[in-house]
């Protein structure tokens, strides 16, 4: 016979069967297969034909009033099918066995208008292919039967939300507590009746909550790890890391990624080939309890492991939110390199001098400053902040149209898709400000170039050999009479940087193309000199690079 497929069941809780036979207004009897609370069902199906498996999807209650049983297979109950020969027999095991091989989960007959009793060999086959076979009475219709599958499913349907919302809540709370990561695994336990580790990036035990299912979970998880930690399948090409228990039949079965347990075949051998990437979540299973490593959000290395005796979906969900909220926990603000950055962070609020918060910064407290504006429209605090987490760092200043964000020296900030950005030369804590006017500047010129990232030039130049105290003085005194209008000066300095351009300055100034002009025209008149000039040109750029 066939091999039975995977059933495609739906994402809806499935019905127990027992809880179908409980219905008093249906008056069905199970009469042949094993236990009913052993089996579930997933919808309702109704078929007379004689094979039945190209319509199977799998996980049906397949209704049937025997219209398609031959005439001599079905007269007088059917002859018992003692030894698999003989019609009756033959037809009967077929048809059961095709129902088995399509992952039918059960088998209603119903009696009246065809057949006054259930074939006794169909009883037979039935109890010898492990498919339970329920007798429908003459007054039950299938539509109503179908109708009652659907209203169980809307049940557990509501109940499982009713259950994930609850567990939401209550892992929520247990986040705000004094004491936040154990919590939350305590309550993760509690609500999936199991055990819930948390592994560091190194592999042990951070903290964990409830009881082992069974003997030798903790390292059957621990190893389960290995799969979801990035650098834990060191083979290239190899599936992930085998770590069923053994004591299954065929010995070590091969984790799922992202899916089902393992099936208990044993796990195949490595074959060469690229390195995979490393999953999210993977499975197995030790005896009857499911295993399931997710790895935390971040990169941070620490992996949340879970054992429960079932596998239903809404497990899954409440796991999952547990998940996140440890990544939360488990992150870079909760690291050491984050605390400190808010220790510094407070410090400077509170006073200290830059210089004596700096160690705390790390990277020897070398930031980059970077000054975004999005193309389209102004900023909002959520585009601000999904900005920030694109460049790696929570240090994020909403200020009217401009966004700007500390990055950490070592990350370098890359462009991002529907954004403009200026960015600063790396500076410790007291050079922050000339850092901010260096991404200003930078974030002026990409937009007037239409770039998506310009970076402030941090080469030597011709700059460098004349003495920084001399070429602020000579600043401070050629541009003098821009003293008292700072819109002057910032226009002349972005006017030069775009060699001349009234168009490209006004778009980079946010002002009109006439004001440009007016205000190019006072400096001049100011400054007594000719600003077509390009010996006066370089003269004032590198007096305003210094002012």
């Amino acid at each position: 016979m066939s091999e039975p497929i995977a059933p495609a069941v739906p994402p809806t809780p499935p019905v127990a069967l027992s809880a179908l036979l409980a219905r008093e207004d249906l008056g069905l009897r199970q009469i042949a297969g094993p236990p009913a609370q052993d089996t579930v069902i997933h919808w309702a199906h109704t078929s007379e034909m004689a094979d039945p498996y190209p319509y199977l999807l799998g996980g049906e209650l397949l209704l049937t009033a025997g219209v398609h049983v031959p005439e001599a297979a079905g007269a007088d109950g059917g002859a018992p099918c003692s030894s698999g020969v003989g019609s009756s027999g033959d037809y009967f095991e077929d048809y059961v066995s095709r129902i088995v091989a399509a992952g039918g989960a059960a088998l209603g007959f119903g009696l009246a208008p065809v057949h006054d009793t259930v074939p006794r060999a169909l009883v037979a086959a039935c109890e010898a292919y492990g498919l339970p076979l329920l007798e429908v009475p003459p007054r039950t219709t299938f539509s109503g039967i179908a109708r009652a599958v659907w209203q169980l499913m809307a049940q557990a349907r509501l109940a499982e939300l009713r259950r994930v919302t609850e567990a939401q809540q209550s892992l929520a709370a247990a986040a705000s507590r004094p004491d936040p990561v154990p919590s939350v695994l305590r309550q993760l336990a509690q609500r999936l009746s199991g055990q819930a580790l948390l592994y560091g990036p190194d592999g042990t035990v951070v903290a964990g909550a409830g009881r082992a299912p069974v003997p030798g979970t903790r390292e059957a998880l621990r190893k389960l790890t290995g799969v979801v930690r990035p650098g834990g399948v060191t083979e290239p090409g190899a599936p992930a890391e085998q770590c069923g228990p053994g004591g299954q039949a065929g010995g070590p079965t091969a984790p799922t990624a992202s899916g089902a347990p393992g099936d208990g075949s044993p796990a195949a051998p490595p074959e060469p080939g690229p390195a995979r990437a490393t999953p999210a979540s993977a499975t197995d299973a030790l005896a009857d309890t499911q295993l399931t490593a997710y790895a935390l959000g971040g990169g941070s290395g620490f992996v949340l492991g879970v054992a429960t005796r079932r596998r239903e979906q809404a497990d899954h969900t409440i796991a999952s939110v547990a998940a996140v909220l440890l990544s939360l926990l488990t992150g870079e603000h909760q690291s050491g390199a984050g605390a400190a950055r808010s220790s510094a962070l407070v410090r400077l609020l509170l006073g200290a001098a830059p210089a004596e918060v700096a160690a705390l910064l790390g990277d020897g407290g070398r930031w980059l400053v970077v000054h975004a504006r999005p193309e389209n429209g102004t900023p909002d605090p959520m585009g601000a902040a999904a900005l920030g987490a694109a460049l790696g760092s929570p240090l994020i200043d909403l200020d009217r149209d401009v966004v700007r964000v500390l990055v950490p020296a070592e990350r370098e900030p890359a462009a991002q898709p529907g954004w403009t950005l200026g960015v600063g030369a790396p500076a410790g804590p007291a050079d922050w400000p000339s850092a901010d006017a260096q991404a200003a500047r930078a974030l002026a010129r990409a937009r007037a170039t239409r770039a998506p990232l310009v970076r402030h030039g941090a080469r030597p130049g011709l700059t460098d050999l004349v003495p920084r105290a001399d070429a602020e003085e000579y600043a401070r005194v050629l541009l003098a009479p821009l003293a008292a209008g700072p819109a002057l000066t910032e226009t002349l300095r972005t006017w030069l940087s775009l060699h001349g351009s009234w168009d490209r300055t006004a778009v980079a100034l946010d002002v009109h193309r006439n004001t440009v002009r007016q205000r190019i025209t006072r400096c001049a008149a100011l400054l007594d000199t000719d600003l077509d000039d390009p010996d006066v040109r370089m003269e004032l750029w590198f007096a305003l690079r210094d002012n």
